[in-house]
């Protein structure tokens, strides 16, 4: 008996952890009202690729969890821009990203593993107008400065 109510709490455990990589349905459902081709990952966030000037590309996501603080709700969206392999980002690299986060209109950079992401985050019930302008934001913003820091490179 006692085997069974452990297995039962690992099933729901298990059920939990693959509920929570789930995809949030209506943000596809605005990616699509955008004409926006999509992939889901496999933490349940929606990933794309969007042509950019000069045959360049920039990968984005759109967070489908929602972080909450008080009463604000708001969702995240992520484009990488530079990444150092192994150690530190070099002091210049850094300094430019705070630069660049503290002219920013919306969103800022973050380090998230060896990557430099800059993240915009909107209202959890942005319109998909709104989501766009970030998801644009996001990515223009992402691959200027790739460019800059890699000098022309398009690893992103």
């Amino acid at each position: 008996m006692k085997m069974l109510s452990w297995l039962g709490v690992a099933l729901m455990l298990g059920a939990a952890a693959a509920q929570a990589a789930e995809a949030d349905r209506s943000i596809g459902r605005q990616l699509d009202s955008l004409g926006y081709n999509h992939e889901i990952d496999a933490d349940g966030d929606y990933q794309m690729v969007f042509d950019m000037d000069d045959g360049r590309s920039q990968l984005v996501y759109v967070r489908s969890a929602i972080e909450n603080y008080g009463s604000l709700s708001v969702r995240e969206i992520w484009s990488p821009g530079f990444r150092i392999k192994g150690g530190d980002f070099p002091a210049a690299v850094a300094n430019r990203l705070l630069v660049d986060s503290n002219t920013a209109k919306i969103g800022s950079w973050v380090r998230q593993g060896d990557i430099a992401m800059y993240v915009v985050k909107i209202d959890s019930n942005a319109s998909a107008d709104q989501l766009s302008d970030a998801i644009d934001a996001a990515i223009k913003t992402a691959d200027k400065l790739e460019q800059e820091l890699t000098l022309g490179a398009d690893e992103f």
